[in-house]
């Protein structure tokens, strides 16, 4: 059986291509700052808040980790609008992407935040510093250290996940692969394209992230 592969005709669509990859940067840059500060005030709120916003952070937690992203982008989208608010596909993307990726940085930096030691507390208690600066200053550095490999593969893995917001009408990379084979008939080569692209920016988003860690979040600048 011979099959006759037209790269050509995807790549010549190469517009489609190149806004899918932008909506799909867009996304994930947001999401991945966002979602770090969420999940950074969920880990906090996990250790040092009162007991009732530890349940409710706890309750966050548990109800993300345990569903299907699909499920949450569709409650987003379809859900929310029924309440009255309204939400274009690319803000109701945002907001899930955000929701679950800071459920699970939240336990990733809760990992961080229970593994430094006891003598770094005392020393920032020695030197008068108050809760707050402690966490920022004193806590939050080593524990993004520790942590940033697991932060980095799941904002990668919440990039990748951002394929199913092609589903709600965002214009993000696998919609634009398909758009290009329903136009061309040739899913085939249209989605071996859409994963090479996947595999790059995977590559690449990974690079950044480990490049971006160790000059901004912990360690200073080099």
């Amino acid at each position: 059986m011979r099959i006759d592969l037209d790269f050509m005709a995807v790549l010549s669509q190469w517009p489609l291509l190149a806004t899918g990859v932008l909506w799909t940067l867009g996304l994930t840059a947001i999401s991945a700052v966002l979602g770090l500060v969420v999940g950074t005030l969920c880990a906090w709120a996990r250790n040092s808040g009162p007991v009732w916003l530890r349940w409710v952070v706890s309750a966050y937690v548990e109800l993300i980790r345990n569903t299907p992203f699909i499920v949450q982008l569709f409650f987003v989208f379809f859900g929310l609008p029924a309440a009255g608010v309204k939400l274009t596909p690319e803000l109701a993307s945002v907001i899930a992407m955000v929701i679950n990726l800071g459920a699970y940085a939240a336990e990733i930096v809760r990992a961080g935040i229970d593994a430094t030691p006891k003598g770094q507390l005392e020393a920032a208690a020695s030197l008068a510093l108050s809760r707050l600066q402690t966490f920022v200053h004193v806590v939050l550095p080593p524990a993004f250290k520790k942590v940033w490999p697991a932060l980095t593969s799941q904002i990668i893995i919440v990039m990748l996940g951002s394929a199913v917001c092609g589903q709600i009408s965002t214009e993000e990379l696998s919609f634009a692969a398909n758009l290009i084979q329903s136009r061309s008939f040739r899913a085939f080569e249209a989605f071996i394209v859409a994963t090479a692209i996947y595999l790059l920016l995977s590559i690449g988003v990974r690079a950044l992230l480990n490049w971006v860690g160790p000059r901004y979040l912990f360690g200073g600048r080099r």
